[in-house]
């Protein structure tokens, strides 16, 4: 199938091109970019572009013959969603208006959406299944529900196939450790401490201890990139038959910041600074998947569930990268 990977140059995005193309796809990439790394994508056709450009956007679908989009092309930073509300619903929900209509336009039907575990707020139970209550606390998860909730009514009007798929923590670097994380600023878990451990972060910070957890420290539900990218190619085979898909992504076990400390600092044989502050707002203690619905509607399993491979596939891409993707 001849796929546009919208995204394509960022850290999920180029992961799943890889993956698309190992799998006998198609893959056209298509980013600006803003964020992704040109040194990032693999062989594959690539297209610069702005998901704004509604001319382009339905040029490139119909030029390459598109038969399915995969959308990466998100902003993802929680904590600027706050500060720049009006951006995120720009790039993160008009763009993906943008994209559904040159979509309609061109005649390309089948979607598979990055959505996320935002989505949910601070649930009231763990772990998370689908139907929890979606009360999302920052633009940054709004904007990926009102993106949902787009796609639903364009499918119900017979317009659109598509899978949502929710995140919990992506992590890893895929493609047998070729494909790494390198935002900048960077924001997540693993990387961040890994650069603690690499000497290029001063100390990683633990931002509250007295949760009411074993060891008082958030826990969070990491997937392996590679999982991940797994369950888009079975959710693009899905929408031959299915027109709407809704499904969490995660590894239904949670581990604790200290967890995730302590590994990068058994694999990686080296210590580093360990700052202990106060909780940030907004946090809560667990979050973990229920991600019985895709194993059952997708058949999808878990390959990399242990904590220590993903954090080892990390380092060794970080040891490689030391200052990231060359671009």
């Amino acid at each position: 199938m001849r796929v546009l990977v919208c995204g394509g140059a960022g850290y999920i995005g180029s992961n799943m091109t890889a993956m698309l193309a190992a799998e006998g796809h198609e893959p056209v990439v298509f980013d600006n970019l803003s964020k992704g790394h040109i040194s990032a994508i693999p062989q594959a056709e690539f297209v610069r572009g702005d998901l704004a450009d509604y001319d382009l956007l339905v040029h490139t679908l119909g030029e390459y013959n598109i038969q399915a989009v995969m959308h990466f092309a998100a902003f993802i930073e929680v904590g600027e969603s706050v500060e720049e509300p009006l951006r995120y619903y720009r790039n993160n929900f008009s763009c993906t208006q943008n994209l559904l209509s040159a979509m309609e336009a061109a005649g390309a039907e089948k979607f598979v959406f990055s959505s996320t575990a935002a989505v949910y707020g601070v649930p009231k139970d763990v772990p998370i299944v689908e139907d929890s209550p979606t009360e999302p606390i920052n633009p940054y998860g709004q904007t990926k529900l009102a993106v949902e909730e787009m796609c639903h009514y364009q499918s119900r009007a017979g317009k659109l196939a598509y899978a949502s798929l929710r995140y919990f923590n992506a992590c890893g670097a895929g493609n047998n450790a070729t494909l790494g994380e390198d935002h900048r600023p960077e924001s997540h878990l693993i990387p961040l401490i890994i650069q603690a451990a690499t000497g290029k972060r001063s100390e990683i910070k633990i931002y509250g201890t007295d949760y009411e957890t074993p060891d008082g420290t958030c826990i969070r539900d990491f997937i392996h990139i590679d999982d991940l990218c797994r369950a888009h190619l079975l959710a693009l085979d899905k929408l031959e038959k299915s027109r709407e898909l809704v499904c969490n992504l995660g590894n239904e076990m949670g581990h604790s910041v200290r967890e995730v400390i302590e590994t990068v600092r058994k694999v990686s044989g080296r210590d580093f600074k360990v700052v202990e502050t106060d909780r940030r707002a907004g946090d809560p203690p667990v979050l973990t998947a229920d991600a019985t619905r895709a194993r059952s509607e997708l058949g999808w399993k878990i390959e990399k569930p242990e904590l220590e491979e993903m954090v080892s596939t990390a380092w060794r891409w970080h040891s490689e990268h030391r200052e990231g993707y060359d671009d």
